[in-house]
């Protein structure tokens, strides 16, 4: 069997806020940490049925990339759901979603 290590480090300030989010994976083909402002952590626990979340995002993270992550995120969440369940219908829903989302945002979609 083949394993993989993904590891997250978070640096925090005196106030517990985060300074630094670092991601390595040993299957990313590099050794370095990468910094990055954000990330959304979402696990599915089968034996409780519920999900657990984790969201941090540094305190330098700005409002605009946050936005444009946000809509990342939603269109990629609708690219997994239809790779899980081959719902298509309700997947065109939320890229309609998204579109409303980006123009609400001010995001200019297929930058």
């Amino acid at each position: 069997m083949r394993k993989e290590k993904i590891t997250i480090t978070v640096e925090l300030d005196d106030q517990n806020n985060p300074e630094n989010l670092l991601w390595e994976s040993t299957d990313a083909g590099n050794t370095d940490k990468v910094p990055v402002k954000a990330m959304i952590l979402a696990l599915w626990d089968h034996n409780y049925k519920n999900s657990m979340r984790l969201d941090l995002w540094t305190k330098d993270m700005p409002v605009d990339e946050m936005k444009r992550f946000f809509y990342e995120t939603l269109q990629t969440m609708g690219d997994t759901f239809l790779k899980a369940t081959n719902e298509k219908l309700i997947v065109e829903d939320l890229r309609d979603y998204c579109a409303h989302f980006a123009d609400k945002m001010g995001i200019i979609e297929g930058q």
